[in-house]
C-alpha cells in the first residue's frame, strides 16, 4: 500500500543523526506517510562534528537510517549532497552506499522543465570556509540553545502552551542573523544563476524558505529537522512545497491519517 502522500522528488537536510537535538522519531513519522520517486539528502545528514567529540545513536537514528535505505530497494532515487557536519563523505563523491548515490551537488530537472542546483550551501557560509573555529564555537552555542530550549518547553508544554524556538526566535530578532541569512540567500541564489539554473535547494541555515530573488530566480531551503521538522516536495506537475512536519503533528493525533498541507505553489 503506497503512502498517502506521493511526490515527485522530497528533499531532506540537516537531520544532524548523532545528536540529542535530532527529531529522528518525528522524521521516522513522516517517512512512513511520504515517498516519493526520487529523495535528495541535502547535507548535514549525519553530525560528523558532534559524534567525534561523543558517541550518541539511539534506535531512533538507525530506524531513520533502516526507512532511508528501505525507499532505495523499493525503487526511490536516493541522493546524498555532504554538508560541512558530514564533510567526511566528501572523500566518497562519486561512490554508492546501500544505493544511496553520493555527491558535491547536482542539477535537478523539475516536472515543469525548471533546472535546479542542489547543494548544501555550507560552501558559500564565510565562517565556515574561512574562520572554522569560530564555527565550532558557533556549534556549540547552538546546542547549548537547544538544550536550554527543552527546558524552556518543558515548562511551556505545563502551562498548555506549544512548541518554541529559542534559536529560530533569535534568527529572525537578531540584525546580524537576519543579515546573513540574506547573504546567504543571495549567494546561493548567485551561484545558481552563474551555473545557468533557474533556482537553487539547499540547506544549512536551518531556516526553509522558498522565495524568488529580484533576477527571478527561485531560492528554496529545506528547514531541519531538529528544530521546525521541514521537508521540501515537489509534486507531479512540479510545484514546491514546504512541509511543516511539526505543524502538522502538532494538529492531528498520530492516530489520524495525515495528508499533505495545502501547498505552497513555486
Amino acid at each position: 500500500m503506497a503512502p498517502p502522500n506521493h511526490f515527485r522528488t522530497l528533499f531532506l537536510s540537516d537531520i544532524h543523526l548523532g545528536t540529542r537535538g535530532c527529531q529522528a522519531e518525528l522524521l521516522l513519522e513522516f517517512l512512513k506517510v511520504h515517498d516519493a520517486e526520487t529523495i535528495y539528502l541535502v547535507g548535514d545528514i549525519v553530525d560528523g562534528w558532534r559524534l567525534r567529540r561523543g558517541w550518541y545513536w539511539p534506535q531512533y537514528h538507525n530506524d531513520v537510517v533502516q526507512k532511508l535505505l528501505r525507499k532505495g530497494r523499493k525503487g526511490a532515487k536516493l541522493v546524498y549532497i555532504p554538508g560541512n557536519h558530514d564533510e567526511f563523505l566528501r572523500g566518497y563523491l562519486g561512490s554508492h552506499f546501500g544505493g544511496i548515490e553520493v555527491c558535491d551537488s547536482v542539477i535537478h530537472e523539475t516536472a515543469d522543465g525548471r533546472r535546479f542546483l542542489i547543494i548544501h550551501g555550507d560552501q558559500f557560509d564565510v565562517v565556515v570556509r574561512h574562520a572554522r573555529w569560530l564555527a565550532f564555537l558557533g556549534d556549540w552555542a547552538y546546542v547549548t540553545a537547544l538544550g536550554v530550549n527543552t527546558y524552556v518547553n518543558q515548562l511551556r508544554r505545563a502551562l498548555g502552551f506549544s512548541y518554541w524556538s529559542l534559536s529560530a526566535w533569535a534568527k529572525l530578532k537578531v540584525k546580524n542573523a537576519v543579515n546573513f541569512i540574506g547573504a546567504f540567500e543571495e549567494a546561493l541564489s548567485a551561484e545558481a544563476q552563474r551555473q545557468g539554473a533557474d533556482g537553487v535547494v539547499c540547506g544549512h541555515i536551518h531556516h526553509a524558505a522558498i522565495r524568488d530573488d529580484s533576477n527571478g530566480i527561485k531560492y528554496v531551503n529545506c528547514g531541519d529537522w531538529v528544530e521546525s521538522c521541514t521537508a521540501v516536495a515537489e509534486h507531479h506537475d512540479g510545484r514546491m512545497e514546504i512541509i511543516r512536519w511539526s505543524e502538522i503533528m502538532r494538529a492531528a493525533p498520530l492516530s489520524e491519517p495525515h495528508h499533505a498541507p495545502t501547498p505552497v505553489a513555486a
